[in-house]
Formats: C-alpha cells, sequence, structure tokens
C-alpha cells in the first residue's frame, strides 16, 4: 500500500512539473537567471541561507588525500587506490524550474563529488534496464556475469535490485579489499568483522563501497564498454554537460572484456577514485531527475526508471536506488518535505531535488552536519 500511494504522489508531482516551465541550460551556458521574488523566495532570507552554506565549510584539510585518511581510520588496511584531487572552497548552486536563483563560490570548478558518484552509477543501471540489457532488476546477477564474481551459494542469490539500494551482503574482495573492511561497526575488531556470517541478501541496507564496486564492474560486463563512455553518450552529452567531467577507478581496476582491457570504475571516493565534475553539471544532472528523466525533446532515462529508483527500500526507508529519500528514517531532514530526494558524498558534496517545488540545490563543502539547517533555512526563504 504505502509503494502504492508513493507511486500515485509521484504521478501527481509529475503533473504539476509538466505544468511549469523548465528551462534547459544551453550547451556551454550561459545560465539563465531568475530574481528571488519571482521565484517567489524573500531576498534577506535566501540571502542568509547562502551565507550560512559559505560559512559553514567542510572542516577536513582541503587536502583530499589528507581528509580521506583521516576520515577512514577505523578501516583496518586502508589506503589510497585510486586519483585524488585537492578541493577547492564552498561553492553551490539553487535552481528554481531550471533557473539559477543564487550561486556562491566557484561552480564551474572540477572536484571531486565522491558517494555523489552512486547517484550517477544507479543511473547506468537504469540505462542498462531502458535498453534491455538487464531484463528485470529482480533478476540475480549471476545470471549475467557468470566468471565466479556471484559464484556460491551466498553471492549467487543477489540480485540486481539488492545492488541498488546496497541490500547485498556481497561477500568477498575485490580490487584487494575485503568487503567486511569497508566501514567496518563501531563495535568489535577486525577478528569479529571477519568472520561474521554474511547477512541474507536483502535483508540488511549496508552503505559498502566494496559492494557498490561490484555493482560497477557488473554493469561494466553487461554493457560490455568503459561505463564513463555510456555515462557520456547517454546521459551528459544529451544534457549538454561540459568536457571536463572524468570518471576514475582504481589503479588496478581493470577487466577484460570481448579481448578489450576496460577500466571498471568506482562508485565512491573513499579511497580515491570516483566521479570529479563541477557544481554545474551536478545541477544539470539534478535537473534531469527534476524533470522525470526528460531534457527538451529528449528523455535520456525513462519516466519509469526514476520511479523505480526513487521508491524506498524495505531495508531502509531513506534509500532507494542509491538516491537519499527524506522520508521518516535514521536520515530524516526534521521539518522538510518527506517528498525531497538528493544524492550525498564526503565533504558536504549533495545534489537535492524538490519535484513539488521546482527546486535543485547543489552544495560543495559544506559541513555535512549542517546541511539539514541550510535546508531549512532555504525553505524558510520560500513565500
Amino acid at each position: 500500500m504505502k509503494h502504492l500511494l508513493f507511486l500515485t504522489a509521484f504521478t501527481t508531482l509529475a503533473l504539476a512539473l509538466n505544468a511549469q516551465e523548465i528551462h534547459f541550460p544551453p550547451k556551454n551556458g550561459p545560465w539563465a537567471k531568475m530574481d528571488a521574488e519571482k521565484a517567489k523566495m524573500d531576498p534577506d532570507a535566501l540571502l542568509k541561507a547562502v551565507q550560512f552554506a559559505k560559512e559553514n565549510e567542510y572542516s577536513g584539510s582541503r587536502d583530499l588525500r589528507i581528509a580521506i585518511l583521516k576520515g577512514f581510520e577505523r578501516e583496518p588496511y586502508h589506503e589510497i587506490l585510486g586519483p585524488t584531487k585537492k578541493r577547492g572552497g564552498p561553492a553551490g548552486m539553487i535552481l528554481k524550474n531550471g533557473y539559477l536563483v543564487a550561486s556562491w563560490g566557484a561552480t564551474d570548478r572540477v572536484d571531486m563529488a565522491f558517494s555523489v558518484t552512486k547517484s550517477f552509477l544507479s543511473t547506468v543501471a537504469g540505462l542498462a534496464v531502458d535498453h534491455k540489457l538487464i531484463a528485470n532488476t529482480a533478476d540475480r546477477v549471476a545470471n549475467y556475469v557468470w566468471d565466479g564474481t556471484f559464484g556460491g551459494e551466498h553471492n549467487g542469490k543477489i540480485t540486481w535490485t539488492q545492488l541498488l539500494q546496497q541490500t547485498s551482503a556481497w561477500s568477498g574482495t575485490l580490487w584487494g579489499v575485503k568487503d567486511w573492511a569497508d566501514r567496518p561497526p563501531r563495535e568489535g575488531g577486525v577478528d569479529d568483522w571477519k568472520f561474521e556470517a554474511p547477512k541474507a541478501p536483502g535483508t540488511v541496507m549496508e552503505y559498502n563501497d566494496v559492494r557498490v564496486n561490484v555493482l560497477a564492474y557488473a554493469l561494466t560486463h553487461v554493457w560490455r564498454k568503459p561505463l564513463p563512455m555510456v555515462l557520456k553518450e547517454q546521459i551528459m552529452d544529451p544534457i549538454g554537460a561540459s568536457t571536463t567531467w572524468r570518471w576514475h577507478g582504481y589503479g588496478d581496476a581493470w577487466t577484460e572484456i570481448d579481448g578489450l582491457r576496460m577500466k571498471s570504475v568506482t562508485g565512491g571516493g573513499h579511497s580515491g577514485g570516483g566521479i570529479f565534475m563541477t557544481a554545474q553539471d551536478m545541477a544539470r544532472f539534478g535537473l534531469l531527475f527534476l524533470n522525470n528523466g526528460g531534457w527538451e525533446d529528449k528523455q535520456p532515462i525513462s519516466e519509469a526508471w526514476i520511479k523505480e529508483a526513487l521508491a524506498p527500500s524495505k531495508a531502509n526507508p531513506n534509500y532507494g536506488y542509491m538516491w537519499w529519500l527524506n522520508e521518516q528514517g535514521n536520515r530524516y531532514w526534521e521539518n522538510l518535505p518527506e517528498h525531497l530526494f538528493y544524492a550525498a558524498g564526503f565533504g558536504g558534496n549533495f545534489i537535492v531535488v524538490d519535484q513539488e517545488r521546482g527546486l535543485v540545490v547543489v552544495t560543495r563543502w559544506l559541513e555535512p552536519n549542517k546541511m539539514g539547517d541550510f535546508m531549512r533555512l532555504l525553505y524558510a526563504a520560500m513565500r
């Protein structure tokens, strides 16, 4: 029943969006602007929200190698395995129906996006469904990837849905990293984590980059081409993104398909790698989801996929297919609409989408525990 109500609400939002004029920025810009009054926002209150974002910079080092090693120091054997880049200062954009209402910082600077990458990876999975390379997300991955990565009684049960919702409990080692060593529980030690029996697939949501990277590996074999090429051709070029973004994997993350050596990318950057991108390109991606996968007269990703991707999982009501959902749960932003959904990454990187109000919000390097406060200030500015 809750899933049916979600789909009904989603359809209502889609109809409301179709009644609004959505502006799509041209390739290479410039972004068309809308003043706060026309966007039905109080200018002074909006300025207060922007100033808050500028004054609450992520407290970690701007040298992201240092920030990464410090941020994940509890993980046994943790090391930098992929590219990193020193970051810039706070930056962000606020869009109303595709028009730029406010921006701050260097929105054209390429920076690491960390786990925002996961929402791009999820979209590549959606493209595989749209192109009928994956018949159904309920299928077992072992039916598509038979090289042993999904072999055995446990891993053989894992479905695409479970990988996308981070409930797969995939067990093993990928690119030299063991699944149990990635974000281990607060209690216990290495021996406890190492010898704990894996949970049944689909029962518990565990945020785990090894298992996300297994998804990227599996999708690479389904597409039979590097995922950055898929994303570029199917999504980023159609939405007019810049040529500056990159998607990296670990140094030794190579696989061979059809006699060609291909890099298998990561779904985050907590050991380096992942997507490196500007705030402006992130905003374009958010605008695509604001408009239910449509861009001008094109439909790069199907509306049916977006509905599926934004449905809450049984194991965690705050998580869909690698998008966070502002439903009642551990990740709930109090006093903010429950229909919000967002991509989130280490260091305060966010893409927030509110389809009902026509809003896309991008933040870079905002102290993560201040994000809810920033969003409440922004919504307080709305009339």
